[in-house]
């Protein structure tokens, strides 16, 4: 049993697994007849690395990208988030088409670059590592698999630029992946955890301001070398987040905690279970008081 980031969850197509020394048959080129049509009817998942490209590219914060132009989806029912390109308002062509293609070409997502490749990244049960193996996916309406071009998968790879955005997505990956292969052992994620993820994910801006917040250096201790580190390069705040979440969301501690705060927090925490716990026994008793009014 394994547990799959499959970005073709729902398609008709069954796509074949294979490695990177696999040798198909594409190319997309300016003037093939299908060419757009792809990104007329854009169905398209973000990782945080697209996500901080785009934004710089634009000249946006994460926030302000991610409210003009992304929508979040759900990657399981009640689960963690992920985030999709909006398209053009009402329609489902992406909002950087162009009649010569691409309009954000050379920031284009992981996605987009990958295409008609995808990349599975799959954990088995009882491993604490996830290995990649490829698919290839053949549309109806793309023409590219009939352009005389052979190439292995890594040599498209390498053609379209995928080896960085891959590289500085793994730990995002592996973040869902190790959500996913958790399932109910580790409950029900709370609305707070949730938007964390999302945050430390997705907005990187929000999440800088949130690392230099007096609640965040309460409770954790970075070295001045780590602040010089995070602070500044997007890229290593970005990172940062998904060590924060490991740490907060599944206890693999790599950022030093202030001890006394620590102690502080959890016995606060306990504190509000114990006065959760009363509550909900006042009300139970008062619920059965209730049952026998009037039966005097």
């Amino acid at each position: 049993m394994s547990e799959s980031d499959n970005p073709f969850p729902e398609s008709p197509v069954a796509p074949q697994m294979m490695d990177g020394g696999k040798e198909i048959q594409f190319r997309c080129r300016k003037g093939i007849e299908c060419w757009n049509k792809c990104c007329s009817n854009i169905d398209i998942s973000l990782t945080p690395y697209d996500i901080l490209r785009l934004k710089k590219r634009l000249g946006l914060t994460s926030t302000e990208f991610l409210a003009q132009f992304t929508v979040p989806y759900e990657m399981e029912k009640d689960g963690i988030a992920g985030v999709k390109l909006k398209p053009v308002e009402g329609g489902s062509a992406c909002q950087f088409m162009v009649d010569e293609g691409c309009d954000v070409y050379s920031d284009r997502p992981t996605a987009c670059r990958y295409y008609p490749v995808a990349l599975l990244s799959m954990r088995k049960q009882g491993e604490s590592t996830d290995t990649d193996s490829y698919a290839l996916v053949q549309e109806p309406h793309c023409l590219g698999h009939n352009e005389p071009r052979p190439i292995t998968i890594e040599d498209y790879r390498k053609e379209q630029g995928v080896d960085r955005y891959d590289e500085l997505a793994r730990g995002w990956r592996q973040l869902v992946l190790k959500k996913k292969s958790s399932g109910p052992t580790i409950g029900k994620p709370s609305k707070r955890s949730l938007q964390l993820f999302f945050m430390a994910c997705y907005d990187v801006d929000r999440f800088a301001e949130f690392v230099k917040s007096d609640s965040f250096n309460d409770l954790f201790q970075l070295t001045e070398e780590e602040k010089a580190q995070v602070h500044g390069d997007d890229e290593q705040m970005m990172l940062f987040g998904f060590r924060f979440l490991r740490q907060v969301l599944f206890g693999e501690e790599s950022i030093a905690l202030r001890k006394e705060s620590a102690e502080q927090r959890a016995s606060r925490l306990k504190e509000r279970q114990r006065q959760l716990e009363r509550e909900a026994a006042e009300r139970l008793m008062r619920d059965e008081d209730g049952m026998y009014d009037g039966m005097d």
